[in-house]
Parts: C-alpha cells; sequence; structure tokens
C-alpha cells in the first residue's frame, strides 16, 4: 500500500532539464539515461553528496557515480551537470538551481527523477523550495517485489520506504516541504509496519 502511494503518473512531456536526485539506488541513473535517450530533456543535473546508507557504496559522491553510470549508457558528457553539496532533498533542489545558473541556465521545466518511493516527497519539497518551477515526476515502474529483488535488500528498502512515508507529514510541519494528504489507510500501513520493527529510517520527532 506504501509502495503504490508513493506512486506519481509520469506526464511524459518534454521539459527543459532533468533532475537526477542522488541516494542509493543507481537506477536512478538508468532511468535518466533512458528518458534521455528518449529526447525528453537536452540536459540533466545530477545532484547529491553523501549520506550514511551511500557513502560506502559511493565514496566520491552520489552525483558523481550516477554521472558516471549515465555516461555509460550514452547521456554525453557536456549534457551532465554536477551538483556535488547537497545532503537533503530541498538543498538537491536548491543547490541544483544554482549550478544550473553557474552554467548560465534558468530552466521554467524540470523532470525531477528518483526512486520510486521518493516521488511524493520530490514533489513536495520541489513545489515548497522552487515553486515556480513546472515539473514532472519520473521513475522506474517496477513492482515492490521487482524493486526489492533489484536493490537486493529487502529490510533496507522496507526500512527506507516507511521512513520516507514518515517525512512527508515531518518535513511539512517543519517547512521543507507542502503538505501531502496521506489517507487513512496508508497511515494505518505505515502505523503496522513501525509496529512490526521497520524503524531504522525514522527520524526522531
Amino acid at each position: 500500500m506504501l509502495w503504490e502511494f508513493h506512486q506519481l503518473p509520469d506526464e511524459q512531456r518534454p521539459t527543459e532539464v532533468g533532475i537526477g536526485l542522488g541516494g542509493h539506488d543507481l537506477g536512478v541513473a538508468e532511468h535518466v539515461a533512458d528518458l534521455y535517450r528518449q529526447e525528453r530533456f537536452p540536459v540533466v543535473v545530477f545532484t547529491g553528496a553523501n549520506a550514511p546508507t551511500t557513502v560506502m557504496r559511493f565514496p566520491r559522491g552520489e552525483a558523481v557515480h550516477f554521472a558516471e553510470r549515465a555516461e555509460e549508457l550514452g547521456v554525453p558528457r557536456d549534457a551532465i551537470v554536477l551538483e556535488q553539496r547537497a545532503t537533503n532533498t530541498s538543498e538537491n533542489f536548491l543547490f541544483t538551481r544554482e549550478a544550473l545558473l553557474d552554467h548560465g541556465m534558468k530552466p521554467e521545466s524540470a523532470t525531477i527523477v528518483s526512486r520510486p518511493y521518493q516521488q511524493r516527497r520530490a514533489w513536495a519539497t520541489v513545489r515548497k523550495v522552487w515553486p515556480e518551477l513546472d515539473a514532472v515526476c519520473s521513475a522506474r515502474w517496477l513492482t515492490l517485489d521487482d524493486y526489492i529483488a533489484g536493490i537486493g535488500d529487502e529490510q533496507r528498502v522496507l526500512n527506507m520506504l516507511v521512513g520516507d512515508t514518515q517525512r512527508l507529514w515531518v518535513y511539512a510541519e517543519a517547512g521543507f516541504a507542502v503538505p501531502v494528504e496521506v489517507p487513512d489507510s496508508v497511515r494505518a500501513a505505515y502505523d503496522r509496519l513501525v509496529a512490526a520493527g521497520y524503524t531504522s529510517r525514522l527520524l526522531a520527532t
């Protein structure tokens, strides 16, 4: 239920830039490359420094490793902008806007590429910190079982899924994102998972 709630329909229309959000899932870079080949955007920003959950896997920073993977899949280096400072989703967008300005770009539209279960939080965050941007969200369309199989770590995925759900209301209350309506059925599913012990990615409140 949580997995399906976080999915957003991809409007599948061209935008001026793509924004690949860093994290533990290299599939984000692979999806960016797919969209680039479909001519959804001519330029992509990979944004992200490191987090405790990614520093071992991506020691040179999430953005660097994501960009390298995209290049392997055919995205030209001169179509990639790196943003290597961001350590949270708000910073992903704030620092991406600065990086694009540094390259002489002030886009009015962007495709935000994220992990499948990060889509609602990404949308709520960009609406708060970059409200004038016409944003389209996109992620690989997979079942939860297929996603877990691809990542290879069920506990990690389920804990991240529960943590991203909690962040919807915690970050809205903190002013980092616009409020997102969470149905009672989703909140009940979240509560059941917390009670079952999926708490390693929860924020202290």
